[in-house]
């Protein structure tokens, strides 16, 4: 009768050390979790003892001090002003949790000389990025370029246990997962241009998912609506070649004139101009090159008009 009691005690007391479930918790990065202990009030004589990877960080003994005691050594310090302990239920709260406090936590309640765990396995996940959808014609195989536009939904910096996910409405299309950290996550989908279905990008991790949808019309144009690059550029190279031809051709005019108006009046020009020429000076002068006949009959024409009528009949 006594080895049965002793074997009774015995497992009783292995269940409760190493057969307690364990609860499973998951947070996101920068928000604030609560282990709980299911005690609704702690008495006179009850200890709670938190431990983190078997550290202890954390204890009510109520026998010594109503109020927690917080552990902070080298070995705690990440839980340096993250850690608040429930004066009348003895919950373990933990703010603004970071990944670094991923792992397994461990309760240790003696009450009515008894003693029972609890054990908790909190996972911390990254935040998720929103997906970016773009158009990759790379993706596209030859034979439907020409009909489909690719797209590609990424992802950067992610972190363990994410996936990314095409939807056709409702309906999974295809999917990918990481394991690792820190990477980046593609993938690529192929849809006809003129395709009214919709279609989704979902991110997600077991807590949260983010969500971009693809938009066709404004991601994937057809052939007449994008028309190749050298039809754009041809008749652009072609304005540009006239309009600095006319600058060119506006300044040699220019400059020819400027030119004809500096020639330096000759001995014979000033002569005629004086009142006392007479008509025969000016007949001779037709002698002279093409060009300052040309200057001559401009400039002579208002103020000698009988010289010019005899230069021209001659």
């Amino acid at each position: 009768m006594l080895h049965t009691l002793l074997v009774l005690s015995l497992c009783s007391w292995l269940f409760g050390v190493f057969g307690d479930e364990v609860k499973s918790v998951s947070v996101m990065e920068g928000e604030n979790v609560t282990l709980h202990t299911d005690v609704t009030e702690l008495h006179t004589d009850d200890e709670m003892y938190w431990r983190f990877k078997n550290i202890l960080i954390a204890r009510i003994k109520r026998s010594l001090n109503i109020n927690p005691t917080y552990y902070n050594n080298n070995e705690t310090e990440i839980f340096r002003d993250r850690l608040k302990m429930d004066n009348q239920t003895g919950d373990l709260i933990i703010t603004h949790i970071t990944s670094h406090h991923s792992g397994r936590y461990t309760l240790k309640i003696r009450r009515n000389n008894t003693v029972s765990n609890k054990r908790f396995n909190v996972t911390v996940y990254a935040r998720l990025p929103v997906p970016i959808i773009t158009r990759d014609s790379s993706q596209c195989s030859s034979s439907s370029s020409s009909s489909c536009c690719c797209v590609l939904c990424s992802v950067v910096n992610v972190s363990h246990d994410v996936s990314v996910s095409w939807y056709k409405g409702k309906s999974l299309l295809s999917s990918i997962s990481v394991s690792d950290l820190n990477i980046r996550l593609s993938l690529p989908l192929e849809v006809e241009y003129q395709d009214t279905n919709t279609y989704r990008c979902v991110v997600n991790n077991p807590i949260t998912n983010h969500t971009q949808h693809l938009h066709i019309t404004q991601l994937c144009h057809t052939s007449a609506d994008s028309p190749p690059m050298w039809v754009i550029i041809i008749p652009v190279a072609l304005v540009i070649i006239i309009i600095i031809s006319v600058y060119i051709h506006k300044r040699k005019c220019h400059k020819g004139l400027v030119q004809t108006s500096e020639v330096p009046q000759t001995d014979e020009e000033a002569s005629i101009d004086s009142s006392s020429t007479s008509d025969g000076e000016a007949v001779r002068f037709l002698n002279r090159p093409a060009a300052s006949l040309n200057m001559f009959y401009a400039k002579h024409k208002k103020k000698r008009p009988e010289i010019y009528t005899q230069m021209t009949t001659d």
